[in-house]
């Protein structure tokens, strides 16, 4: 065959013009010409699940069941509260001498939550829903229901809410002490305001103490997951492959705000024993064993020249309290409260929340290292073993019954406020001294109008180092006494 220059022109033409409708079908298909590589990942094998060692079963190769048994039961929580804001404005320094006041602003706010029984009870944190002025919750199937405050437990961050409704879809709830480590879990909830939105992680540590809860007597024992949990999870649920709740999701280890790592839940036995005590109390009822102790740890135990290095070391018993009471001394070391192991200071904490004020438990210690068993009954703050709704516990602690002032009773002391002491029934009024007849104004600098002011300044200030409380004797001497917490 004969090729000329002709030929040779007319070939490169042809391919030339391929070439382009080819390239124009193909931006056509969507190709950028960019390379893209695509790698095929074969389904992993069948591994023996380790968080269960007498069990052939495999780890599920998704979770499915467990997303479609909790999602239907965690909640969207918003709510709308008052907070005060500083505003400075130099102008009122310079010209008029004094500083800025102070602004309240309305603020939204978001969060998640978890229906525990069909007619509406749901457990959410304390600080999803702190300052609410009002609470709603938006279920996943969008009703939209407006929510009342049962209670709220700072020490643990929880609170417990209550909407009208009926037949709701509900959690079933797991033993959180059965949880292992390395098992597979979800977390479920509303982050950024995605709602019903599912992660996956494993357990990382149990019994965490991340020091978050701004709270005297705080109880921090954690499950921490790498279950990615953001702004808006709070209040959510963390369940198992089987969808049952192992714990409502608290806080994360952040540096930005966001997930980076790790996030943190409360144990739902801790969880279930707040929201039984909300629901019956209106309060919690906190069990103490009456000891001071520090955790124990290989530099203490060489220090103090213990048998073992791993444990609660107690530094102090208080009088008549439990520990007290049951013969545990100064210098023992506590390693197991009924059958689980405490080694650190928050497991001690978790195991004792658990419980109310009359509880039994078994209580194992290594004293001058042999191990003794000791059974001892808990006491409420008060150092007796009975269940106090908040209004009996704040009266039973300051010890008094107190009386409104009348009209003729103010106008003859010549008061705008107070009121009048007209029993004392024991606690911290007896022993400051103060005698029955007392006129009480003033608490902490705060004028008392009523009984229920001086109720709440009690409840307020009862978290402080002390109280001073100011007024007047029966015979209209002026006087004031002052008494620690």
């Amino acid at each position: 065959m004969k090729i000329n220059a002709k030929s040779i022109g007319l070939f490169i033409l042809l391919f030339a013009v391929g070439g382009i409708v080819s390239l124009a079908g193909a931006h056509a298909l969507g190709w950028t010409g960019k390379t893209v590589v695509i790698e095929h990942t074969p389904s992993p094998a069948n591994t023996a699940l380790t968080n269960f060692p007498s069990s052939n079963a495999a780890v599920p190769t998704d979770f499915v069941e467990a997303a479609e048994a909790s999602v239907e039961a965690v909640v969207h929580v918003k709510i709308t509260a008052e907070r005060t804001q500083n505003y400075y404005n130099p102008l009122n320094d310079l010209f008029f001498g004094r500083p800025s006041t102070p602004q309240k602003q309305e603020i939204q706010g978001s969060g998640s939550g978890v229906i525990l029984s069909n007619d509406g009870y749901i457990v959410t944190n304390n600080h999803v829903i702190k300052d609410a002025k009002e609470i709603t919750v938006v279920t996943a199937n969008n009703d939209e229901y407006e929510a009342v405050l049962i209670g709220t437990d700072p020490t643990t961050d929880i609170a417990l809410l209550k909407i009208d409704a009926e037949d709701l879809k509900t959690i079933v709830v797991a033993n959180s002490d059965a949880v292992r480590l390395g098992q597979w879990v979800l977390a479920v909830g509303n982050p950024f305001n995605l709602t019903s939105t599912v992660t996956a992680g494993i357990i990382s540590a149990k019994g965490r103490d991340i020091n978050i809860i701004d709270e005297q007597s705080a109880i921090e024992s954690f499950i921490q997951t790498d279950a990615a949990v953001n702004p808006g999870n709070s209040g959510g649920a963390l369940v198992n492959t089987g969808g049952e709740l192992v714990g409502i999701n608290t806080a994360i280890s952040s540096r930005s705000g966001s997930f980076e790592g790790y996030s943190f839940a409360v144990p739902a036995n801790l969880v279930m024993k707040v929201v039984g005590d909300l629901k019956e109390f209106g309060k919690v009822q906190r069990a103490f064993m009456g000891i001071n102790y520090n955790e124990l740890n290989a530099t203490l135990s060489e220090e103090l020249k213990l048998a073992v290095n791993s444990g609660v070391y107690v530094a102090n018993v208080l009088e008549n309290g439990a520990a007290d009471d049951a013969g545990i001394i100064k210098g023992d070391v506590i390693i197991n409260v009924e059958g689980k192991q405490v080694r650190t200071g928050a497991d001690l904490t978790e195991a004792i929340g658990s419980h109310r004020p009359g509880d039994r438990l078994n209580v194992l210690v290594n004293r001058n290292g042999l191990n003794k068993q000791f059974s001892l009954v808990l006491k409420n703050r008060l150092g007796t073993t009975e269940m106090l709704t908040k209004e009996e516990e704040i009266i039973r602690s300051y010890g008094a019954q107190l009386s409104e002032l009348t009209m003729n009773e103010k106008r003859n002391l010549g008061l705008r406020y107070g009121v009048k002491v007209d029993q004392v029934l024991g606690g911290r009024f007896q022993k400051a001294g103060i005698p029955k007849g007392f006129i009480i104004v003033k608490l902490n600098n705060v004028y008392v109008d009523d009984i229920a002011k001086f109720e709440r300044l009690i409840e307020q200030f009862n978290t402080g180092d002390g109280a001073l409380i100011q007024g007047f004797e029966p015979n209209g001497k002026a006087n004031y006494y002052a008494f620690e917490w």
